[in-house]
């Protein structure tokens, strides 16, 4: 079941959180922003979540109508089913300049309807994605997982998407529900922290960022949502944590000496 996080004079945002099944891959959740006409679908998955999420975004908008895909970064639980978004769809694909020539790596040679007037790159400082009256601000997260990523922040919900940066490992079937308890919480994150964003520095200064936007709700790409006091503590916990290049010394860079 997807849940409705805001809703108010003509603007939603949805999350569908329950699509990955059992063992099939790692729980992901995908959004989607409407306001007026337009609508945006935020890190939409994969060719394992394109039937699902087609089937449970129909009660709220045709895909045929759906006028963006936005991408925080390349990887195909955010963009691999891509080919057939812009093949079923009229949507402009938003992602990052430095992805625009990869993520076409995805769709057929002979697939129709796919050049450069089907994207949006955004370049390195980010940017403003119109929304029939309100819009959707690309904020940079550059190396929090990703070489050229992005974070989607809308100001009208008060609501941050930060990709992967914030998610927690829980198991398939977790009721969406703002975490109680963040030092508890932290324990699903830590991991995963550690090893996919790219150094502390790089961390604070997207935490210090966030911070100015004081956002209401930071939902991430996979695991639970960010509500209240959680969410000044988990920038806390961010900000000083070591992870990415922060953990690595010559023990990590050795000729092995086994077979693999």
């Amino acid at each position: 079941m997807p849940t409705v996080l805001y809703e108010r004079d003509g603007h939603r945002v949805v999350v569908f959180h329950d699509l990955v099944r059992g063992d099939d891959g790692v729980q992901a959740n995908q959004f989607l922003v409407q306001h007026g006409e337009s609508s945006a679908l935020i890190d939409p998955g994969g060719a394992l979540l394109y039937t699902p999420l087609v089937l449970a975004m129909g009660q709220y908008v045709a895909p045929k109508n759906l006028s963006y895909i936005l991408a925080s970064h390349q990887d195909p639980d955010i963009i691999g089913a891509v080919d057939r978004w812009l093949m079923y769809t009229d949507a402009t694909v938003v992602c990052s300049r430095l992805w625009g020539r990869f993520v076409p790596h995805s769709v057929p040679h002979y697939q129709k309807n796919t050049g450069n007037d089907r994207y949006l790159l955004l370049e390195d400082d980010g940017g403003v994605v119109p929304m029939d009256g309100a819009e959707l601000v690309a904020l940079p997260a550059h190396f929090l997982h990703s070489v050229g990523n992005f974070s989607f922040y809308d100001p009208t919900s008060r609501i941050l998407f930060p990709g992967d940066v914030g998610s927690s490992m829980v198991p398939a079937g977790s009721p969406y529900r703002p975490i109680e308890g963040f030092a508890a919480h932290s324990r699903s994150m830590l991991g995963f922290h550690r090893r996919y964003m790219a150094s502390r520095r790089v961390a604070r200064l997207w935490a210090d960022m966030v911070r100015e936007l004081a956002p209401e709700w930071i939902v991430p790409q996979h695991g639970l949502p960010l509500h209240g006091a959680a969410i000044g503590e988990f920038l806390d916990w961010l900000s000083d944590l070591d992870c990415g290049t922060d953990l690595l010394g010559p023990a990590d860079f050795r000729i092995p000496r086994r077979a693999a």
